[in-house]
Protein backbone atom coordinates (compact mmCIF):
# COMPACT_ATOMS: atom_id res chain seq x y z
CA UNK A 1 0.00 0.00 0.00
CA UNK A 2 1.10 3.39 -0.77
CA UNK A 3 1.34 5.65 2.01
CA UNK A 4 0.06 9.58 1.22
CA UNK A 5 1.90 11.95 2.93
CA UNK A 6 -1.13 13.90 4.09
CA UNK A 7 -2.04 10.38 5.67
CA UNK A 8 1.88 9.86 6.60
CA UNK A 9 1.77 13.15 8.73
CA UNK A 10 -2.01 12.56 10.13
CA UNK A 11 -3.43 16.24 8.68
CA UNK A 12 -6.86 16.75 10.29
CA UNK A 13 -9.33 18.75 8.03
CA UNK A 14 -7.11 22.16 9.70
CA UNK A 15 -4.03 21.57 10.40
CA UNK A 16 -1.05 24.35 10.96
CA UNK A 17 2.16 22.23 10.73
CA UNK A 18 5.87 23.88 10.93
CA UNK A 19 8.70 22.34 9.13
CA UNK A 20 11.92 22.77 10.21
CA UNK A 21 15.53 20.61 9.59
CA UNK A 22 17.44 20.22 6.57
CA UNK A 23 17.40 17.42 3.56
CA UNK A 24 14.22 18.30 1.93
CA UNK A 25 12.43 20.57 4.01
CA UNK A 26 10.74 22.92 0.92
CA UNK A 27 10.36 19.47 -1.05
CA UNK A 28 8.29 18.15 2.27
CA UNK A 29 6.13 20.75 2.71
CA UNK A 30 4.73 21.45 -0.54
CA UNK A 31 4.59 18.03 -1.24
CA UNK A 32 2.13 17.95 1.61
CA UNK A 33 0.82 21.25 -0.04
CA UNK A 34 0.43 19.51 -3.51
CA UNK A 35 -1.47 16.54 -2.16
CA UNK A 36 -4.22 18.66 0.18
CA UNK A 37 -4.85 21.10 -2.30
CA UNK A 38 -6.28 18.99 -4.62
CA UNK A 39 -9.31 19.01 -2.02
CA UNK A 40 -9.23 22.42 -0.21
CA UNK A 41 -7.26 25.54 -0.84
CA UNK A 42 -3.68 25.76 1.31
CA UNK A 43 -2.45 28.37 2.65
CA UNK A 44 1.96 28.44 2.69
CA UNK A 45 4.01 31.07 5.20
CA UNK A 46 7.27 31.74 6.65
CA UNK A 47 8.24 32.53 10.32
CA UNK A 48 12.12 32.51 8.72
CA UNK A 49 13.28 33.45 5.19
CA UNK A 50 12.65 32.03 2.00
CA UNK A 51 14.45 32.10 -0.98
CA UNK A 52 13.16 33.67 -4.24
CA UNK A 53 13.22 30.42 -6.30
CA UNK A 54 10.93 28.70 -3.21
CA UNK A 55 7.99 31.37 -4.21
CA UNK A 56 7.62 29.46 -7.66
CA UNK A 57 6.32 26.26 -5.94
CA UNK A 58 3.12 28.04 -4.88
CA UNK A 59 -0.01 28.64 -7.38
CA UNK A 60 -0.19 32.22 -5.85
CA UNK A 61 2.14 34.49 -4.11
CA UNK A 62 0.72 37.70 -1.82
CA UNK A 63 2.85 40.23 0.17
CA UNK A 64 1.46 41.41 2.86
CA UNK A 65 2.80 43.07 5.77
CA UNK A 66 0.21 43.56 8.03
CA UNK A 67 -3.10 42.23 9.19
CA UNK A 68 -4.84 44.86 7.11
CA UNK A 69 -2.93 43.83 3.85
CA UNK A 70 -4.89 40.58 4.19
CA UNK A 71 -8.65 41.83 4.41
CA UNK A 72 -9.70 40.20 1.40
CA UNK A 73 -7.56 37.27 1.57
CA UNK A 74 -10.60 34.19 1.16
CA UNK A 75 -11.02 35.54 -2.76
CA UNK A 76 -7.79 36.12 -3.48
CA UNK A 77 -6.83 32.09 -2.29
CA UNK A 78 -6.22 29.54 -5.43
CA UNK A 79 -4.25 25.99 -5.30
CA UNK A 80 -1.43 26.92 -3.08
CA UNK A 81 -1.45 30.19 -1.66
CA UNK A 82 2.25 31.76 -0.35
CA UNK A 83 2.05 34.40 1.95
CA UNK A 84 5.51 36.65 2.82
CA UNK A 85 6.88 39.44 3.62
CA UNK A 86 8.47 41.55 0.77
CA UNK A 87 11.43 40.58 -1.11
CA UNK A 88 15.15 41.89 0.34
CA UNK A 89 18.18 40.63 -1.35
CA UNK A 90 16.84 38.19 -2.90
CA UNK A 91 14.96 36.77 -0.49
CA UNK A 92 11.28 36.81 1.01
CA UNK A 93 11.05 38.35 4.36
CA UNK A 94 8.61 36.50 7.17
CA UNK A 95 5.56 37.36 8.30
CA UNK A 96 5.50 39.45 11.14
CA UNK A 97 4.02 38.33 14.75
CA UNK A 98 0.81 39.87 14.15
CA UNK A 99 0.22 38.75 10.77
CA UNK A 100 1.05 35.48 11.26
CA UNK A 101 -1.07 35.34 14.54
CA UNK A 102 -3.67 37.02 12.30
CA UNK A 103 -3.41 34.46 9.66
CA UNK A 104 -3.42 31.82 11.75
CA UNK A 105 -7.05 32.94 13.45
CA UNK A 106 -8.45 33.03 9.55
CA UNK A 107 -6.92 29.55 8.79
CA UNK A 108 -8.20 27.86 11.20
CA UNK A 109 -11.97 29.53 11.17
CA UNK A 110 -12.01 28.32 7.75
CA UNK A 111 -10.47 24.90 8.14
CA UNK A 112 -7.73 25.92 5.87
CA UNK A 113 -4.22 24.05 6.43
CA UNK A 114 -1.95 26.06 6.90
CA UNK A 115 1.91 25.12 6.44
CA UNK A 116 5.29 27.14 8.17
CA UNK A 117 8.63 26.97 6.88
CA UNK A 118 10.25 27.41 10.09
CA UNK A 119 13.76 27.49 9.40
CA UNK A 120 16.61 27.62 6.76
CA UNK A 121 19.50 25.11 5.62
CA UNK A 122 20.67 26.89 2.32
CA UNK A 123 20.02 23.33 0.90
CA UNK A 124 22.32 20.94 2.97
CA UNK A 125 20.92 17.91 4.49
CA UNK A 126 21.83 18.23 7.83
CA UNK A 127 21.96 21.51 10.01
CA UNK A 128 21.91 22.48 13.63
CA UNK A 129 20.37 25.63 15.26
CA UNK A 130 21.41 28.93 16.04
CA UNK A 131 20.60 30.50 19.40
CA UNK A 132 17.29 32.26 17.50
CA UNK A 133 16.39 29.23 15.80
CA UNK A 134 14.40 27.28 14.80
CA UNK A 135 11.24 30.07 15.17
CA UNK A 136 8.43 27.90 15.17
CA UNK A 137 5.20 29.87 16.36
CA UNK A 138 3.65 28.62 19.90
CA UNK A 139 0.22 28.01 18.21
CA UNK A 140 1.46 24.64 15.72
CA UNK A 141 -0.18 20.95 16.17
CA UNK A 142 2.52 19.72 14.62
CA UNK A 143 6.14 19.83 14.48
CA UNK A 144 8.26 18.26 11.31
CA UNK A 145 11.90 17.91 11.88
CA UNK A 146 13.04 17.14 8.83
CA UNK A 147 16.40 15.02 7.97
CA UNK A 148 18.71 14.51 5.00
CA UNK A 149 20.03 10.91 5.59
CA UNK A 150 22.00 11.33 2.51
CA UNK A 151 24.51 13.66 5.38
CA UNK A 152 25.53 10.20 6.70
CA UNK A 153 28.59 8.87 6.50
CA UNK A 154 30.14 12.00 5.33
CA UNK A 155 32.85 14.27 6.68
CA UNK A 156 31.43 16.95 9.08
CA UNK A 157 31.89 19.97 7.16
CA UNK A 158 29.79 23.38 6.25
CA UNK A 159 29.19 21.41 2.66
CA UNK A 160 27.53 18.87 4.63
CA UNK A 161 25.84 20.48 7.64
CA UNK A 162 24.77 24.14 7.81
CA UNK A 163 25.97 25.17 11.09
CA UNK A 164 28.64 22.98 11.68
CA UNK A 165 30.50 24.39 14.59
CA UNK A 166 27.04 24.22 16.53
CA UNK A 167 26.32 20.36 15.16
CA UNK A 168 30.18 19.42 16.50
CA UNK A 169 29.01 20.57 19.79
CA UNK A 170 25.95 18.87 20.35
CA UNK A 171 27.21 15.87 18.19
CA UNK A 172 30.19 15.59 20.47
CA UNK A 173 32.30 15.39 16.74
CA UNK A 174 35.05 17.07 15.66
CA UNK A 175 35.00 19.12 12.34
CA UNK A 176 36.16 16.60 9.88
CA UNK A 177 34.79 13.77 11.47
CA UNK A 178 32.28 11.08 10.00
CA UNK A 179 28.61 11.65 11.12
CA UNK A 180 27.97 8.78 12.20
CA UNK A 181 24.48 6.94 13.23
CA UNK A 182 24.83 7.78 16.77
CA UNK A 183 25.94 11.80 16.29
CA UNK A 184 22.91 12.00 14.37
CA UNK A 185 20.85 10.48 17.15
CA UNK A 186 22.43 12.71 19.39
CA UNK A 187 21.55 15.80 18.08
CA UNK A 188 18.21 14.91 16.89
CA UNK A 189 16.74 14.08 20.80
CA UNK A 190 19.21 16.65 21.85
CA UNK A 191 16.87 19.75 23.85
CA UNK A 192 19.20 22.79 21.61
CA UNK A 193 18.83 20.31 18.63
CA UNK A 194 15.83 18.44 17.10
CA UNK A 195 13.97 19.21 20.06
CA UNK A 196 14.48 22.79 20.19
CA UNK A 197 11.61 25.35 20.29
CA UNK A 198 8.41 22.68 19.98
CA UNK A 199 5.97 23.74 21.60
CA UNK A 200 3.80 22.29 24.43
CA UNK A 201 1.32 19.81 23.09
CA UNK A 202 2.67 19.74 19.71
CA UNK A 203 3.26 16.63 18.06
CA UNK A 204 6.60 15.57 16.85
CA UNK A 205 7.29 13.59 13.91
CA UNK A 206 10.60 12.97 12.48
CA UNK A 207 10.86 12.80 8.59
CA UNK A 208 14.46 10.57 7.43
CA UNK A 209 14.30 11.74 4.00
CA UNK A 210 16.89 11.01 1.30
CA UNK A 211 16.09 7.56 2.40
CA UNK A 212 17.43 6.78 -1.56
CA UNK A 213 18.52 3.19 -1.02
CA UNK A 214 17.46 0.05 0.47
CA UNK A 215 20.84 0.72 2.98
CA UNK A 216 19.67 3.76 4.27
CA UNK A 217 15.83 2.93 4.11
CA UNK A 218 16.95 -0.39 6.94
CA UNK A 219 19.40 2.68 8.69
CA UNK A 220 15.95 4.86 9.30
CA UNK A 221 13.97 1.79 9.74
CA UNK A 222 16.68 0.93 12.67
CA UNK A 223 16.66 4.35 13.54
CA UNK A 224 12.43 4.41 14.73
CA UNK A 225 12.42 3.17 18.10
CA UNK A 226 15.38 4.51 19.67
CA UNK A 227 13.62 7.86 18.09
CA UNK A 228 10.09 7.16 19.65
CA UNK A 229 11.14 7.89 23.00
CA UNK A 230 11.45 11.55 21.44
CA UNK A 231 8.93 12.05 18.29
CA UNK A 232 5.61 10.54 18.50
CA UNK A 233 6.08 9.60 14.83
CA UNK A 234 8.66 8.69 12.44
CA UNK A 235 7.95 9.00 8.51
CA UNK A 236 10.80 7.13 6.10
CA UNK A 237 10.91 8.81 2.68
CA UNK A 238 12.84 9.76 -0.45
CA UNK A 239 10.38 12.63 -1.12
CA UNK A 240 12.32 13.54 -4.36
CA UNK A 241 10.44 10.46 -5.76
CA UNK A 242 7.35 11.23 -3.56
CA UNK A 243 7.76 7.69 -1.65
CA UNK A 244 6.95 7.33 2.08
CA UNK A 245 8.33 3.81 2.60
CA UNK A 246 6.76 3.78 6.43
CA UNK A 247 5.36 5.30 9.46
CA UNK A 248 6.84 3.69 12.96
CA UNK A 249 4.37 5.15 15.91
CA UNK A 250 4.51 3.51 19.13
CA UNK A 251 1.74 1.16 19.25
CA UNK A 252 -0.12 0.36 22.84
CA UNK A 253 -1.40 -3.18 24.16
CA UNK A 254 -4.79 -4.01 26.01
CA UNK A 255 -4.89 -7.00 27.61
CA UNK A 256 -8.35 -7.93 28.12
CA UNK A 257 -8.36 -9.68 31.39
CA UNK A 258 -11.55 -9.03 33.20
CA UNK A 259 -14.02 -12.45 32.45
CA UNK A 260 -15.03 -14.19 35.31
CA UNK A 261 -14.09 -17.78 32.79
CA UNK A 262 -17.47 -19.25 33.62
CA UNK A 263 -17.19 -22.44 31.11
CA UNK A 264 -13.61 -22.50 32.51
CA UNK A 265 -15.01 -22.90 35.97
CA UNK A 266 -12.14 -20.76 37.66
CA UNK A 267 -9.92 -17.48 36.64
CA UNK A 268 -7.98 -18.58 33.06
CA UNK A 269 -5.88 -15.44 33.56
CA UNK A 270 -4.50 -16.97 37.13
CA UNK A 271 -3.72 -20.58 35.18
CA UNK A 272 0.14 -21.49 35.24
CA UNK A 273 1.77 -21.17 32.48
CA UNK A 274 5.47 -22.30 32.48
CA UNK A 275 5.94 -21.20 36.25
CA UNK A 276 3.58 -17.85 35.85
CA UNK A 277 0.07 -16.73 35.83
CA UNK A 278 -1.17 -16.55 32.19
CA UNK A 279 -1.99 -13.04 32.42
CA UNK A 280 1.23 -12.44 33.84
CA UNK A 281 2.74 -14.16 30.57
CA UNK A 282 0.40 -12.04 28.43
CA UNK A 283 1.32 -8.62 29.72
CA UNK A 284 5.29 -9.52 29.87
CA UNK A 285 5.14 -10.52 26.12
CA UNK A 286 3.39 -7.38 25.05
CA UNK A 287 5.53 -5.23 27.17
CA UNK A 288 8.81 -7.36 25.68
CA UNK A 289 7.29 -6.71 22.04
CA UNK A 290 7.86 -2.94 22.67
CA UNK A 291 4.08 -1.95 23.41
CA UNK A 292 3.50 0.80 25.06
CA UNK A 293 1.47 1.27 27.16
CA UNK A 294 0.45 -2.02 27.95
CA UNK A 295 -3.08 -1.41 30.08
CA UNK A 296 -4.67 -4.79 31.11
CA UNK A 297 -8.41 -4.37 31.71
CA UNK A 298 -9.34 -6.51 35.00
CA UNK A 299 -13.02 -7.34 36.02
CA UNK A 300 -14.06 -10.04 38.00
CA UNK A 301 -11.47 -11.51 40.65
CA UNK A 302 -10.09 -8.21 39.87
CA UNK A 303 -7.63 -7.79 42.99
CA UNK A 304 -6.08 -11.23 42.34
CA UNK A 305 -5.38 -10.63 39.08
CA UNK A 306 -3.43 -6.95 39.60
CA UNK A 307 -1.42 -9.16 42.28
CA UNK A 308 -0.74 -11.25 39.57
CA UNK A 309 1.03 -8.76 37.52
CA UNK A 310 2.05 -6.37 40.02
CA UNK A 311 5.50 -6.27 39.21
CA UNK A 312 5.24 -5.17 35.86
CA UNK A 313 5.20 -1.86 34.32
CA UNK A 314 1.67 -1.96 33.29
CA UNK A 315 -1.57 0.14 33.67
CA UNK A 316 -4.46 -0.81 35.39
CA UNK A 317 -8.03 -0.35 33.89
CA UNK A 318 -11.10 -1.58 36.52
CA UNK A 319 -14.40 -2.65 33.86
CA UNK A 320 -17.21 -2.07 36.22
CA UNK A 321 -19.27 -2.92 33.31
CA UNK A 322 -17.45 -6.72 32.88
CA UNK A 323 -20.59 -8.67 32.97
CA UNK A 324 -21.91 -7.10 29.86
CA UNK A 325 -19.43 -8.51 27.89
CA UNK A 326 -15.88 -8.23 25.84
CA UNK A 327 -17.44 -4.83 24.31
CA UNK A 328 -17.04 -3.13 27.69
CA UNK A 329 -13.31 -3.91 28.07
CA UNK A 330 -12.58 -2.89 24.92
CA UNK A 331 -14.34 0.45 25.32
CA UNK A 332 -12.40 0.78 29.09
CA UNK A 333 -9.47 -0.03 27.46
CA UNK A 334 -9.40 2.68 24.63
CA UNK A 335 -10.62 5.27 26.35
CA UNK A 336 -8.17 5.00 28.62
CA UNK A 337 -5.30 5.28 25.80
CA UNK A 338 -7.76 8.00 24.08
CA UNK A 339 -7.11 10.19 27.21
CA UNK A 340 -3.44 9.33 27.85
CA UNK A 341 -0.93 12.15 27.05
CA UNK A 342 1.07 10.28 24.86
CA UNK A 343 -0.72 9.37 21.71
CA UNK A 344 -0.81 6.08 19.91
CA UNK A 345 -0.71 4.88 16.70
CA UNK A 346 -2.79 2.50 17.20
CA UNK A 347 -3.17 -0.62 19.71
CA UNK A 348 -2.94 -4.65 19.83
CA UNK A 349 -5.31 -6.34 21.31
CA UNK A 350 -4.13 -9.40 23.25
CA UNK A 351 -6.35 -12.40 25.12
CA UNK A 352 -5.28 -13.15 28.84
CA UNK A 353 -5.84 -16.78 27.68
CA UNK A 354 -3.21 -16.59 25.35
CA UNK A 355 0.02 -17.51 27.10
CA UNK A 356 1.86 -18.78 24.22
CA UNK A 357 2.05 -15.66 21.87
CA UNK A 358 5.04 -14.53 21.41
CA UNK A 359 6.90 -11.02 20.57
CA UNK A 360 7.70 -12.25 17.05
CA UNK A 361 4.00 -12.08 16.03
CA UNK A 362 3.63 -8.62 17.70
CA UNK A 363 6.47 -7.14 16.70
CA UNK A 364 5.26 -8.44 13.03
CA UNK A 365 1.74 -7.03 13.68
CA UNK A 366 3.43 -3.49 14.29
CA UNK A 367 6.08 -3.45 11.47
CA UNK A 368 3.28 -4.71 8.86
CA UNK A 369 0.65 -1.30 10.29
CA UNK A 370 3.98 0.53 9.41
CA UNK A 371 4.34 -0.12 5.60
CA UNK A 372 0.86 1.01 5.22
CA UNK A 373 -1.04 2.64 8.18
CA UNK A 374 -3.86 -0.12 7.54
CA UNK A 375 -6.78 0.47 9.86
CA UNK A 376 -6.71 -2.90 10.88
CA UNK A 377 -3.76 -5.54 10.78
CA UNK A 378 -4.86 -9.29 11.64
CA UNK A 379 -2.58 -12.84 11.45
CA UNK A 380 -3.79 -15.36 9.18
CA UNK A 381 -3.11 -18.82 10.43
CA UNK A 382 -4.25 -22.07 7.80
CA UNK A 383 -6.93 -19.53 6.32
CA UNK A 384 -8.04 -18.67 9.56
CA UNK A 385 -8.18 -15.39 10.97
CA UNK A 386 -6.06 -15.67 14.59
CA UNK A 387 -5.24 -12.98 17.41
CA UNK A 388 -3.72 -11.12 18.42
CA UNK A 389 -5.40 -7.65 16.09
CA UNK A 390 -3.70 -4.44 15.53
CA UNK A 391 -6.37 -1.43 15.50
CA UNK A 392 -5.15 1.97 13.92
CA UNK A 393 -6.09 4.66 15.89
CA UNK A 394 -8.59 5.85 12.74
CA UNK A 395 -11.10 3.03 14.33
CA UNK A 396 -10.89 4.05 17.90
CA UNK A 397 -14.38 5.87 17.29
CA UNK A 398 -15.54 2.52 16.22
CA UNK A 399 -14.25 0.18 19.01
CA UNK A 400 -15.53 2.64 20.93
CA UNK A 401 -19.37 2.26 19.78
CA UNK A 402 -19.01 -1.93 20.77
CA UNK A 403 -21.41 -3.23 22.76
CA UNK A 404 -22.39 -6.39 23.78
CA UNK A 405 -20.12 -9.83 24.20
CA UNK A 406 -18.17 -9.11 20.95
CA UNK A 407 -14.66 -8.52 19.74
CA UNK A 408 -13.20 -6.24 17.32
CA UNK A 409 -14.50 -8.14 14.59
CA UNK A 410 -17.47 -6.70 15.11
CA UNK A 411 -16.19 -3.27 13.17
CA UNK A 412 -14.11 -5.31 10.69
CA UNK A 413 -16.62 -4.62 8.18
CA UNK A 414 -16.08 -0.99 8.19
CA UNK A 415 -12.50 -0.98 7.54
CA UNK A 416 -9.88 -2.31 5.15
CA UNK A 417 -8.37 -5.26 6.80
CA UNK A 418 -4.91 -6.27 6.03
CA UNK A 419 -4.31 -10.01 6.41
CA UNK A 420 -0.74 -11.22 7.71
CA UNK A 421 0.27 -14.65 7.06
CA UNK A 422 1.31 -16.57 9.90
CA UNK A 423 2.74 -20.14 9.89
CA UNK A 424 1.93 -20.88 13.72
CA UNK A 425 -1.32 -23.01 14.35
CA UNK A 426 -0.30 -22.19 18.01
CA UNK A 427 -2.35 -19.02 17.65
CA UNK A 428 -5.34 -21.03 17.04
CA UNK A 429 -5.54 -22.32 20.74
CA UNK A 430 -7.23 -20.14 23.14
CA UNK A 431 -8.25 -21.86 26.31
CA UNK A 432 -11.96 -22.42 26.86
CA UNK A 433 -12.43 -25.20 28.87
CA UNK A 434 -10.38 -27.52 31.34
CA UNK A 435 -9.26 -29.74 27.94
CA UNK A 436 -7.91 -26.68 26.16
CA UNK A 437 -5.57 -26.14 29.04
CA UNK A 438 -4.12 -29.59 29.11
CA UNK A 439 -3.74 -29.63 25.45
CA UNK A 440 -1.88 -26.25 26.39
CA UNK A 441 0.45 -27.31 28.48
CA UNK A 442 1.45 -30.76 27.16
CA UNK A 443 2.15 -29.78 24.05
CA UNK A 444 5.75 -29.72 23.59
CA UNK A 445 5.50 -27.64 20.79
CA UNK A 446 4.42 -24.39 22.54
Amino acid sequence: MIISIDQAMRVSSFSCIAFTGAGGKTTALFHLANTLSKDTPVVVTASAHLGAWQVGFADNHLIADSPAAMDDLESQLKGITLITGDFNEGRTTPLDPESLHWLYQFCKSHSIPLLIEADGSRQKPLKAWAEHEPPIPAFVDQVVQVVGLMGLGKPLSDDIVHRAEIFSALSGLDIGEIVTLDALMRVLTHLDGGQKNIPTGARKLVLLNQADTTELQSIAHGMANSLLSSFDSVVVSSLADENVFAVHESIAGIVLAAGESARFGKPKQLLDWKGEPFVHAVARTALEAGLSPVIVVVGANSEQVEAAIADLNVVIVKNDEWKSGQGSSIRAGIRKLTTSPTPTGGVIFLLADQPQLTTSIIRALVEKHAEGLYPIVAPMVLDQRANPVLFDRVAFTDLLGIKGDVGGRAIFHKHRVEYLPWHDNRMLLDVDTPEHYQRLITDETL
